[in-house]
């Protein structure tokens, strides 16, 4: 339907309801609300064409069917081709399609900031550019089985800055800008002399956390008036930190991991971890999300200097969820220090970890949660590497999180 029918049938609909009001005199306003309403559905499915007239349950039954048939890329592009056809297509295959959580499965873009599945973990590999310094994060278990019809999940470049290095990561290797739609956060290296601490940042809130001033100086910013186009703000939910090796002792990178944004009941029997449903690409809808806690007051409180915001749990009393690296034991035979990765890591490497929860001693906790890998990333070839990462994690988080053994720790090894 062309532009100039759209705006005729949109006169036309004004038109009718206009003269039904004059006619009526003091007709009933919510039947004429009501009247309007229906004429702008119809309008709506008229825009959208043929295929929103199908029937619900026949497009469920079709979007069902496909969304069974394709269980692996490249073919499970037809899932995502049916939530482009039109607006009622796009919601059915929505409610259709499950998290990752439960169906271990890779679907839509805000599939990667959701966690992953509980009993088995989401195999993925990295390929790192060492001239241009971008890493790509790729689905599958090597680069091997993949070919020209790798799918890839998420892009990081490196910039070196004067005071810092920041790992922009996109969900494309052609755009690292915050302004970008594609652009879905960072890891950035604190500014001490050692270079052992990182911090990750996501360019949307969750649900647990709220807003807070980076520093005392700050300028208020009503929702209305800030441009959409505004870079999406920074919120720090996570922290890893190295330790240090000052007498040299052989053995791998000892790293501990804070995740503010993931409870520790999260790794425990019955425990959840934050879910986002869909991605926030500017401060307005970042807004509408803050202001249902802020009340009537819709102004926020920015740092002067930037417009990054530090975040905090809502419940202090909850503790956030802190990851170790597995301790390896030496191999005499070998006479090395050895992790089962269960075949999926054949370079030995000081890069190779793997991270479990760090269980607090006090508290009841069964063997099998304490030894539970949740996240391993280990060495196949010269620039290729191997993720892989499960509940509660998300592949964003634990792809930044491997991000992080990259940079040369001179005081870690």
């Amino acid at each position: 339907m062309s532009f100039k029918s759209i705006v005729r049938e949109l006169k036309e609909m004004r038109d009718g309801i206009g003269s039904r009001s004059r006619k009526g005199g003091g007709a009933d306003p919510s039947l004429q609300s009501q009247q309007q309403l229906v004429m702008l559905q119809r309008l709506q499915r008229r825009r959208q064409g043929r295929w929103a007239e199908l029937p619900s349950e026949l497009l469920r039954d079709v979007i069902e069917r496909v969304e069974a048939a394709e269980e692996a890329w490249p073919a499970r592009r037809d899932v995502v081709a049916c939530a482009s056809v039109c607006r009622s297509w796009r919601e059915t295959t929505k409610e259709i399609v499950r998290t990752p959580e439960e169906s271990a499965r890779i679907t839509f873009p805000i599939s990667l900031k959701q966690p992953g599945p509980r009993d088995s973990p989401i195999q993925c590999f990295i390929k790192r550019e060492r001239t241009t310094g971008i890493f790509r994060l790729y689905l599958g278990l090597s680069p091997a089985l993949q070919g020209e019809n790798g799918k890839l999940l998420l892009a990081a470049r490196k910039i070196r800055r004067a005071t810092n290095t920041d790992y922009m990561i996109s969900l494309v290797p052609s755009d690292f800008s915050r302004a970008s739609s594609t652009y879905v956060g960072k890891l950035r290296q604190a500014s001490n002399f050692l270079g052992t601490k990182f911090t990750i940042y996501d360019n949307q809130p969750h649900s647990n956390i709220e807003v807070l001033p980076k520093s005392r100086s700050f300028r208020r910013l009503h929702s209305r008036k800030v441009s959409p186009r505004v870079p999406c703000g920074n919120y720090n939910i996570a922290t890893i930190c190295y330790e240090l090796n000052v007498l040299r002792t052989r053995g791998p990178r000892r790293v501990l991991c804070t995740m503010p944004s993931i409870p520790n009941s999260a790794v425990q029997e019955g425990g959840s971890a934050p879910t986002p449903t869909s991605f926030l690409h500017s401060l307005e809808d970042q807004f509408s999300v803050l202001s249902v806690s802020m009340g009537n007051d819709r102004k926020l409180e920015f740092s002067s200097t930037s417009l990054t915001e530090e975040l905090r749990p809502v419940e202090m009393a909850r503790e956030p969820l802190v990851l170790k690296n597995k301790a390896p034991r030496w191999h005499e035979q070998l006479q090395c220090w050895c992790l089962n990765f269960r075949g999926r890591v054949t370079v030995a490497s000081v890069k190779n970890f793997q991270l479990v929860a760090a269980v607090d001693p006090s508290q009841p906790s069964s063997s099998a949660e304490q030894d539970r890998v949740i996240l391993q990333f280990g060495k196949i070839g010269k620039d290729i590497f191997t993720m892989d990462y499960q509940y509660p994690l998300s592949a964003f988080q634990s792809f930044a999180i491997c991000l992080s053994s990259f940079d040369t720790k001179p005081a870690c090894e």
